[in-house]
């Protein structure tokens, strides 16, 4: 009976979590346009519902119903299973990420992650390096040399990027002592990461706009040259999967961002829930997305190449060997 009662709350987890991030598109896209309407001193979405808060059922609607297009000479196979592949790893590196310790329900403690991994450092960079085939299918199956270039820059792009990103990680398995993201909270009771590992938080942060390919570093789909990049052949739900997965992956960032450098659920001063910390800090970096989005021009390809090879790499590396000085 009690291995029953554990696989259900098991598959309640997953299925809560799915969800969730199913969802999610909904009310970022609102509050995306919103910001920006903001800052550029427009209103944003107004028209569909109070303050446009439809507008996103409206969007979703429409891609439901618009022509599934595929080209004639695209490889179908591939093309119907690219954004199945650019969606998945996102959300299975979910089932390694915590949000918390615990909770007491009907005097019954359940704990708020699916699985506590020893390594689920290594599971989330391993699992979320496998999104970038669903791009490069894509891009090679809609047989379109715009949709090739764009899928071309995004491996590119990834390795670059993904490297400095593995290495700013470094220094905290190194403080914590642990590849465990509990662990790694755990140790931040007292101080945050990011008070010892600021070259490290800076590297992550900065690699990790490039992995969620956000503007400044959106240059797989760039409109200006490539009309949309590895997806401009898609359409209605194929592309709307295309744009989950770049939404969850945003999401991914923020939180691995917060449990990584900004002691994840542990709160200062202010005593409020660990959980409520915790979503006050994720959304707190995922409004720093859209502000950026806004904010800064697109780099050129050849900047973003150099960014991620002449500058955050060595900065990475310099984060290593001062984190083993300091910290051994």
């Amino acid at each position: 009976m009690e291995l029953i009662v554990a696989l259900g709350v098991i598959v309640f987890k997953v299925a809560l979590v799915i969800a969730i991030l199913l969802l999610l598109p909904l009310p970022l896209t609102w509050l995306e346009r919103k910001i920006a309407g903001h800052m550029q001193q427009r209103m944003g979405p107004m028209r569909v519902g109070w303050h446009g808060l439809l507008q996103p059922v409206a969007d979703g609607i429409k891609l439901l119903t618009k022509e599934d297009h595929i080209p004639a000479e695209a490889d179908r196979f591939l093309f119907k299973l690219a954004p199945i592949l650019a969606l998945a790893p996102p959300f299975v590196v979910f089932a390694a990420i915590p949000f918390g310790e615990s909770v007491s329900v009907l005097g019954n403690e359940i704990t708020l992650y699916i699985s506590n991994l020893n390594v689920a450092l290594l599971f989330v960079f391993a699992v979320i390096g496998l999104e970038v085939y669903g791009v490069i299918f894509g891009g090679w199956a809609a047989n379109s040399k715009y949709a090739v270039l764009g899928s071309l820059r995004t491996c590119a792009q990834m390795i670059s990027y993904e490297i400095p990103m593995g290495f700013a990680v470094i220094g905290v398995v190194m403080l914590a002592q642990s590849m465990s993201l509990l662990d790694i909270v755990r140790a931040q009771t007292d101080v945050w990461n990011v008070v010892y590992q600021p070259i490290g938080f800076f590297v992550f942060f900065v690699a990790g706009l490039a992995e969620a390919q956000r503007i400044p570093f959106d240059l797989a789909e760039a409109e200006g040259d490539l009309g949309a990049g590895f997806h401009t052949e898609y359409s209605g739900i194929r592309f709307a999967l295309f744009m989950v997965s770049e939404y969850v992956v945003m999401v991914l960032v923020s939180v691995l961002t917060v449990i990584l450098f900004f002691g994840g659920w542990n709160g200062v001063l202010i005593p409020l829930p660990p959980l409520l910390w915790f979503l006050l800090k994720v959304a707190f970096f995922v409004y720093l997305f859209m502000w950026f989005r806004f904010t800064f021009p697109r780099y050129r390809y050849d900047q973003l190449m150099a960014i991620g090879w002449k500058v955050l790499l060595p900065l990475s590396l310099t984060n290593i060997i001062i984190s083993g000085v300091v910290f051994s």
